[in-house]
């Protein structure tokens, strides 16, 4: 098994044991390694806003002792030039030893990714596709608060049908044996072909729009906002802004044990209140982000197996 030279581009390229190699290493990666990556050099290319995703690499990159180019926001790139993708990628290959990327274009990762040929590309997300390094840090999240994945019953909530998050790491979990509750109205429900996929595998799936109705049996469960940018018409956003909005009135209807996820950021799906309870664990979640990305990177760059 080796990652060195490997795009980081969809959840789908990865098997179990891929998964599992990654989620040791970056146990391993929990304390600082400030010469690892020295004179290793990260372009970030977003295209899209990020703060946790953005922050996160970077922060990891310079924990590891490498460097960061980039840019945050595509108006001061030249693709408002009328620059391609393509283009974009083929320079930053010149100007780097990795690239991350975030666009709101669906398979502009793998784009990026054929259009260089002698670095890694990591896909930070591709609109309402895949966020393959977000489902990482999140199955990492699991694995500690859990232990163990295999048994769990893994809900989650909200814009199902745009939520990238969930379409990965749906895909990811279906390698153990757990049972995946989606709460959605309908109109957000996840999409079909994610659901023959599970479903393919064995994997049991649930859906309802009350989550009351299966919070009792819930281990995890996984809460995302209403992605507005992605809603082709802003009267349906209007409609679904407010589907649901969690606060201390849940914790009468879970069990003891119960965790709760969000990748962030929230606009009003979970109340502040929950914050210091015991089951809230996204901030701890987004934290992560870090150690699993210092491995991806430690991983692609060849500098640990």
């Amino acid at each position: 098994m080796t990652f060195k030279g490997r795009d980081i581009v969809s959840i789908r390229d990865f098997t179990k044991e891929d998964l599992l190699h990654v989620l040791k290493v970056s146990k391993e990666m929990e304390g600082d390694k400030p010469q690892l990556l020295a004179g290793k050099i990260l372009a970030t290319l977003f295209f899209e806003p990020s703060t946790r995703t953005r922050l996160s690499f970077e922060s990891a990159m310079c924990r590891l002792g490498g460097k960061i180019i980039g840019f945050s926001d595509e108006k001061v790139s030249s693709v408002k030039k009328g620059e391609t993708i393509w283009d974009t990628a083929k320079m930053a290959e010149r100007y780097s030893d990795v690239i991350v990327i975030r666009t709101p274009i669906e398979g502009s990762a793998r784009l990026a990714a054929e259009a260089t040929t002698s670095i890694p590309v990591i896909n930070g997300g591709d609109g309402a596709n895949q966020h393959p390094t977000q489902t990482l840090l999140d199955l990492y999240t699991i694995q500690k608060a859990k232990k163990n994945i295999d048994g769990l019953k893994i809900g989650f909530l909200g814009d199902l049908k745009y939520g990238r998050t969930v379409h990965s790491l749906a895909i990811a979990l279906s390698y153990w044996k757990v049972d995946l509750y989606f709460i959605a109205p309908d109109a957000l429900q996840m999409p079909d072909h994610y659901l023959k996929d599970l479903k393919e595998v064995g994997i049991k799936c649930y859906q309802t729009d009350d989550v009351f109705a299966v919070s009792k049996n819930l281990d995890i469960l996984y809460v995302t906002r209403i992605q507005q940018e992605r809603f082709p018409d802003p009267m349906e956003y209007e409609k679904y802004k407010n589907a649901y909005r969690l606060d201390r009135s849940l914790l009468s209807h879970i069990k003891g044990d119960l965790k709760i996820m969000h990748p962030l950021p929230r606009v009003g799906e979970i109340s502040p209140e929950l914050d210091e309870t015991k089951h809230a664990i996204y901030f701890e979640q987004a934290g992560n982000g870090v150690t699993v990305r210092k491995a991806l990177l430690a991983l692609v760059l060849g500098k640990v197996e």
